[in-house]
Formats: C-alpha cells, sequence, structure tokens
C-alpha cells in the first residue's frame, strides 16, 4: 500500500474559542488539518448539541455538579465531531468516483506539485477504470487532522461542595484529559508556555507512549517562540517516555490572539537555528526518550519517532508560502487570520465578518484587554466594544464572569478571580476613590481597570450567533483578535479561492503594497522595542537595561541576517531603513 502523506502544505492554527471550534466538520474531508480550541467546555457542549441534532448522533447533557462534568463534555464532542469527520470523509471519496464535478472541485483545491493531483490526473486522462481509481483512492487520500489546542497557563484550580479539587480537575487538565480519552487520531497544541504539572499528567494516558507498530494514537505539538524553549520543554517530556512530534513555530508579534514577544528574536533567524540543529535534536532527544520508555517498561522504538517542524505567523502570499517550505524545509505553514474570511473554513458571524473584511493597518492594535495581562491582537469596531461602552456609560462596570477560566488572580479571601469580573473591577474602583489623584491620574487609572474584557464570552459568541444557539452571553457581543495580517484582504473569499492563493493558483488576494512578512515583523519588533526604550528612560533599571541590550543585539543581528538571505534591492533597503528606526540608549 502506498504510505499515506499529507494532502496539503498548509494547516488552519486554532482561533479564539469559537472561530475554529468546527473547522474539521467542515474542512477535514478535503485532507485540511485544522486546530480546535477545547479550552470553554460550555460552548463545546452547545457545539456539540449543536451538530449532534444535525447529524442524529447521541447528545447527553452533564450536570455542573459533576467534577467529571467539563473532560466529559469535550470527550463526547471530538468523539462526535470524529464519527461526522469520517462519513463525510468516506462520502466524499465515493463522490469522486461518481460525480465528475466533486473531482474537478477538489482537483482544484490541490497544488500543481501533489502527487495526489498528478496520479488522479493521469488516471482520468487514461480512462482508468472506476474500481481501479476507488481503489486508489481509499489507499491514499487522508482526511485533514482534527487537532486540538490547550492554553497552558489556562489551568485554574476548580471548587466542588465548597472544597478544592485535586489538580487533575484543573481547566487544563481536564481539557487534557477530554482529548485523551476521545477516540481521535490526533494531536494536542500547547501553546502560552511550559506547565510541569500539566505536562507531567500526559503520563497517565496509554494513548501517549508508542504501540509495537512504533506509533503513537495520540501526538504532542509544542508551539514554541524559540529554539531553546523547544529544546527544554522537548527534553522535559522526553524524560517522561513522552515525545513532541512537532514544534509549531510561531511570530511572537506577527500573529493572532495573545502576543508573546521574544527578547527581540526574529522569525527567519529562529527558523534558520531549527533548520541547522533539527537532527542534533532529534537525537539528543530520542536517548533520554528510550532511557524513560525502558524505565516505564513500555514498547522502545528502534529508531526515533517523526519529528515535523512548521510555521505561522503573517504569511500572506504565495511566495511566502513557499519560500518558508523551500528555505528553511518546514513541513507546514500556518494561515490563520485569512480564512477568518473564509465561511466554508470558520466560524464568524456576519457583522464581525464585515468588520474583518474592512479592516486597514490603522484599525489593527495591541490592546490590554486580556486578564491575562498579555497584549492581545485586537480590531476595531467590533460588536463587544459597543456592548463595554454602554455598560460604562450605564456605570455597569465589568462582567459577571460565569466560565471563570482566566480567574486567575487572586481576591482578599484567596479565591480565583478575573481582573474583567465586576467584582474585582468595582473593587479596585473603590480603592481608586479613597486615593488623593487628580482627575486625569483618576481617569487613567479608571481606564487601565476598566479596559479588561471578558474574552470567555467575546471570543466564544461568533459561535454561539453563527448557529443561532440561545444563550444569554450572545447579548455581550463578539471578541476577534486576528494577526496584523488580516488588513491585505478585504473581502469574503470562498475556500477554493483563499486555497488556490496560497498555492500561486489564481489572482493573488492582496495588494501589491502589502508589505513582506519578515519586514513587517520587524517594523513591529522596532516599535515594541522603542517603546520600551521610552519606558526605560522615564523608570530605569538595571534588569531592563540587560533585557534591552539583549533585544537590541538580537534585532541588529536578525536585520543582518534577513540582509545576508535577501538580494532584493527593496527588502534590503526596507531592512536598512527599519534599522535606522532603532532607538538606543
Amino acid at each position: 500500500m502506498t504510505k499515506k502523506t499529507s494532502t496539503h502544505s498548509f494547516h488552519i492554527p486554532v482561533m479564539g474559542l469559537a472561530f475554529t471550534v468546527d473547522s474539521p466538520i467542515k474542512i477535514a474531508k478535503y485532507g485540511i488539518s485544522s486546530v480546535v480550541s477545547i479550552v470553554d467546555d460550555i460552548l463545546i457542549e452547545n457545539m456539540n448539541s449543536f451538530y449532534s441534532e444535525k447529524y442524529s448522533l447521541p447528545f447527553k447533557k452533564y450536570s455542573t455538579k459533576d467534577p467529571e462534568a467539563r473532560s466529559n463534555r469535550i470527550t463526547s464532542y471530538l468523539n462526535n465531531m470524529d464519527m461526522i469527520v469520517k462519513q463525510k470523509f468516506h462520502d466524499f471519496k465515493l463522490s469522486l468516483t461518481e460525480k465528475k464535478e466533486a473531482l474537478d472541485n477538489y482537483l482544484e483545491l490541490l497544488p500543481d506539485i501533489s502527487e495526489v493531483k498528478k496520479s488522479l490526473l493521469q488516471m482520468v486522462e487514461n480512462n482508468t477504470p472506476k474500481e481501479v481509481i476507488q481503489k486508489w483512492i481509499q489507499e491514499n487520500l487522508v482526511p485533514g487532522n482534527i487537532d486540538v489546542n490547550i492554553m497552558t497557563k489556562l489551568d485554574n484550580g476548580r471548587m466542588h461542595k465548597n472544597e478544592a479539587l485535586p489538580s487533575h480537575y484543573n481547566d487544563a487538565h481536564t481539557a487534557l484529559k477530554g482529548f485523551a480519552e476521545s477516540t481521535l487520531k490526533s494531536s494536542i497544541v500547547l501553546s502560552a508556555g511550559m506547565n510541569p504539572r500539566l505536562y507531567s499528567y500526559f503520563e497517565q494516558f496509554e494513548d501517549f507512549y508508542p504501540n509495537e507498530q512504533e506509533q503513537l494514537n495520540k501526538k504532542i505539538i509544542l508551539k514554541v517562540s524559540d529554539y531553546r524553549s523547544a529544546t527544554i520543554q522537548g527534553m522535559f517530556f522526553a524524560k517522561k517516555g513522552l515525545w513532541v512530534s512537532e514544534y509549531r513555530i510561531e511570530s511572537g508579534l506577527n500573529c493572532g490572539g495573545h502576543a508573546f514577544a521574544t527578547e527581540g528574536l526574529l522569525l527567519g533567524p529562529i527558523l534558520d537555528t531549527f533548520t541547522e540543529n533539527k537532527q542534533s535534536l532529534i537525537e539528543n532527544t530520542f536517548e533520554t526518550y528510550k532511557a524513560a520508555l525502558e524505565a516505564k517498561g513500555k514498547h522502545v522504538p528502534s529508531q526515533p519517532l517523526d519529528i515535523e517542524i512548521t510555521v505561522q505567523g503573517g504569511v500572506g502570499t504565495a511566495k511566502e508560502h513557499q519560500f518558508l517550505l523551500d528555505n528553511y524545509d518546514v513541513n507546514s505553514v500556518g494561515w490563520g487570520s485569512p480564512f477568518l474570511l473564509v465561511p466554508e473554513a470558520t466560524t464568524v458571524d456576519p457583522d464581525t465578518l464585515n468588520v474583518l473584511s474592512k479592516a486597514k493597518e490603522e484599525d489593527l492594535y495591541l490592546s490590554n484587554i486580556s486578564p491575562l495581562g498579555v497584549p492581545f491582537n485586537s480590531v476595531k469596531g467590533v460588536s463587544n466594544d459597543a456592548y463595554k461602552l454602554s455598560k460604562l456609560e450605564n456605570d455597569n462596570i465589568g462582567s459577571p464572569c460565569p466560565k471563570k477560566f482566566l480567574a486567575l488572580n487572586r481576591d482578599e479571601n484567596g479565591k480565583s478571580i478575573c481582573t474583567a469580573s465586576q467584582k474585582f473591577q468595582n473593587a479596585e474602583i473603590e480603592k481608586l476613590k479613597s486615593e488623593d489623584l487628580s482627575t486625569a491620574q483618576y481617569k487613567d487609572k479608571f481606564k487601565k481597570i476598566t479596559e479588561k474584557s471578558c474574552l470567555c464570552i467575546g471570543l466564544a459568541n461568533a459561535g454561539l450567533i453563527e448557529h443561532d444557539i440561545d444563550s444569554k452571553d450572545k447579548k455581550a457581543g463578539v471578541l476577534v483578535c486576528p494577526g496584523p495580517n488580516i488588513a491585505y484582504f478585504d473581502k469574503k473569499v470562498s475556500l477554493k479561492n483563499m486555497v488556490q492563493h496560497i498555492y500561486g493558483q489564481a489572482a493573488n488576494l492582496t495588494p501589491i503594497s502589502r508589505p513582506n512578512m519578515f519586514v513587517k515583523e520587524l517594523e513591529m519588533y522596532v516599535q515594541y522595542f522603542n517603546e520600551k526604550i521610552e519606558q526605560f528612560k522615564i523608570s530605569p533599571d538595571k534588569k531592563q537595561e540587560k533585557y534591552l541590550n539583549k533585544f537590541s543585539t538580537n534585532l541588529n543581528e536578525g536585520i543582518l541576517y534577513y540582509k545576508s538571505i535577501f538580494k532584493d534591492a527593496e527588502f534590503i533597503s526596507s531592512f536598512s531603513t527599519l534599522e535606522g528606526k532603532l532607538q538606543t540608549f
């Protein structure tokens, strides 16, 4: 049998809570992989109810009083999604030999270099019998992966009958359990940094260990921003007999969602480091991995398991896509924000779709609305903005905080509390009133308190609105967190047109004036660095000085790297211009 390989050289990363929550149901049959957020079990249960009814599948509503409810909701939805995708894929494969239109449409989604496309076209041209084509399709086509995502920081403890539950009932732990106990054979993407206690919990689930066929039923993907982080986390897992199957490199700033800036390390040099050191990473990790498996009495593979390197963050043209594949030998490139304009692939309500299609560079910004205290990619004009403003005008501050996924602070009694909640914000404003502040100082501090938004509701509402699911949460409107790249896509796009844009098989969807992804990232880092310099001038300290010196060194080395690999005079000029904008102490 011919070895089955990925059909496409791109994937759709996780976006928000709702925007990719059902993407596999929509596009996995075409061989396109996507990532589902499994943070919000309430949204997941609503989606499960919706799709169970649509496809006549079993559905059970779990009581909020049951400590196991969260993981059970997640497992149930993933199992049902697995069944739906398998059935849709089965029907899709049959349609390819039954309907010429279906085959033509599928071929138009594939890159010209695809072996699948070449083989199918050759069989059609040679008038190969339908039964032979069908057999080939069954043996060679694979659906896209139904991967899932956990933000490792979202690991809040939970209470039951006024008593703290053990750590395996924490939010990230239960999400992991929900995936681990599902029927999926796919990967879990871990983002937002290292969580040793969560990572250790993986040891409890057999599917993460290799079987006698030296395969993993469930795989681990680490989203990382640099090579050092990858090696530390990869070795941590290896010591426990767990293999990291993919390192997913993401731009620190030129991405959607939360922005975790590096210390001036740019995407190109980071990728270059992975390219140069991939083999040593595999070999070093494997030796530790083997020893750990032997100590546990598990099956030990005879050779290292596969490791893939993928990248995402700001890619927007076929030329950039192919450059990443060719120059850094990555296995796949993540295309996120542009797919927010593709209803066939993602779930975005009409109002938000309209905001995104009209957004320009000046409408996209890094905000401070996240309760995590991390810069958050935002766009002006979303419906949640109007909702928050209306509440403020009526002296109704903060969110009721029904879900508490971001309740990572502590109140005066030591209980979890979210900085976007009514309770927290009202308490902070009362403290503010007691301070001897000028009007300007009061307004500034008041704004900083009340600008925090309930991401748990805002990032989930698109799914409820788009699928017309009843919920009182919908009145809060929608928050969306696109990367800066969305500014260069200006209309709703079909799946076929977006995929053909990625592969350079259709008219470019972006304007000629769009900056190269590496130039755009550098521009963002220069701005970020200069803002840090201004803050340092106001409040200088030794620790910050050391950080800024390292940041400056990394940026300048990155610029030299780009000048060495790009020969285009316009590129070199852009890098030199940005280099000249870097402030000094």
